[in-house]
């Protein structure tokens, strides 16, 4: 038989392959996260009529002579590159912009993936469609994300009030700040203070506490000593107090085991900085949570807290386009894409954008180019083909 028809059918097979690629790729324009395939070939071997000479006296060299036997597939690649991302408006549509994926267990069973419509499941758990469970990551180890919408924090009393900053040796009589802070009595009540901070001299500062929810409003004043090594320490103003707590007792708080921190204090010239925060909060429910550009996950609660209840975790490969398909959006490990790197958005890894979802790669114009020419490379095999058949019909009728 004539080597063409052969070669002509190693040609068919491979162009069938690469029309099936194509109409995956097709298929899945707008499967978020997909990532587009790519065929590519090669030759086969080569059937040698004559080896190469090397030159002899007056005689050159001479090229060998071979006659290819068709085609065959060298690879079907998975491209990773960025897709776009879609505005969605939905808190847990999740798109990754730059590397990584995301990292989903079946049991102990890992999957990654780039598609980031997630769910809430009956248990609160962090899902994908199918049920796949979203892993965070924290201290090295992977664990479900769990965001308990019926969550409560208690009351936490105040324990500590922190001044920070600088009150500068150089201020005059006239200057002083007023800021707020809430603290926290013994039965989880919050109350806001104003907190006025005003020079006495070069050395001493007063801190005056105003309980304006008080009838009527009450204060207290603590005054505040520099030593000459710069060190602050702290006297009370108002007969009896001798501490945090007596101050705020003094002005309708009750508070016990409450400390005043000063040491991050400073007396230099310049501009007063001091700021005054206070630990405690209230009984809180949580009302709402969101995800942060670094995978954070943040749980705000009805008293104003804040609380991180977890942070996504991302993998990287050595070698993406060497995971393995797994369907439903997933892959999964290889042999040759390396062991995975898992880490958190940011170290090294794309941040996320909350409220998107990260598009198809799949570029329409590029694969309906693809496939004329797969097309035309099939309808030229089967010329081939034919021709080698009208071939073999006229050496048949040579025997007429």
């Amino acid at each position: 038989m004539l080597r063409s028809m052969y070669s002509g059918i190693s040609g068919l097979k491979n162009f069938q392959t690469k029309l099936d690629v194509i109409g995956n790729n097709i298929a899945n324009v707008n499967t978020y996260g997909f990532k587009k395939g790519r065929v590519t070939f090669k030759d086969t071997m080569n059937q040698t009529m004559a080896g190469a000479t090397a030159a002899q006296g007056n005689m050159g060299g001479k090229n060998p002579m071979q006659v290819g036997l068709g085609a065959t597939l060298s690879s079907i690649d998975t491209i990773d590159t960025q897709g776009s991302l879609q505005t969605t408006g939905r808190s847990l549509d999740l798109a990754i912009n730059g590397d990584g994926y995301f990292v989903v267990a079946q049991g102990e069973s890992l999957f990654y993936t780039r598609a980031g419509n997630f769910y809430l499941d009956d248990e609160g758990t962090l899902v994908t469609a199918d049920g796949y469970k979203v892993q965070s990551y924290q201290n090295g180890v992977l664990n479900d994300i769990m965001i308990n919408v019926n969550a409560a924090v208690p009351a936490r009393e105040t324990t500590e009030v922190v001044l920070t900053g600088n009150l500068p040796n150089d201020a005059v009589g006239t200057q002083s700040i007023t800021q707020q802070i809430k603290v926290v009595d013994q039965n989880g009540v919050a109350h806001t203070l104003d907190v006025e901070i005003s020079p006495i001299d070069s050395d001493s500062w007063k801190v005056t506490l105003v309980n304006n929810n008080a009838t009527p409003a009450d204060s207290t004043a603590i005054q505040i000593n520099f030593a000459a090594n710069g060190t602050a320490s702290a006297s009370y103003l108002e007969g009896g107090v001798a501490s945090l707590d007596q101050a705020f007792n003094a002005i309708g708080i009750t508070i016990s085991g409450s400390t005043l921190d000063l040491g991050n204090l400073t007396n230099d010239p310049g501009a007063i900085t001091a700021m005054a925060t206070a630990d405690g909060n209230s009984a809180g429910s949580l009302e709402s949570f969101n995800i942060g550009g670094y995978g954070e996950i943040n749980g705000v609660y009805s008293n104003g807290l804040v609380v991180n209840l977890g942070q996504l975790a991302l993998a990287k490969f050595s070698n993406p386009s060497g995971l393995e398909k797994a369907g439903n959006n997933l892959f999964r490990e290889s042999v040759n894409s390396g062991r995975p790197n898992n880490g958190v958005p940011g170290e090294g890894f794309g941040t996320i954008a909350s409220s998107n979802l990260e598009m198809s790669n799949v570029d329409l114009s590029e694969e309906f180019t693809e496939m004329i020419v797969a097309q035309r490379g099939f309808q030229a095999n089967t010329r081939i083909i034919t021709t080698s058949d009208e071939i073999l019909q006229e050496l048949v009728n040579l025997k007429r």
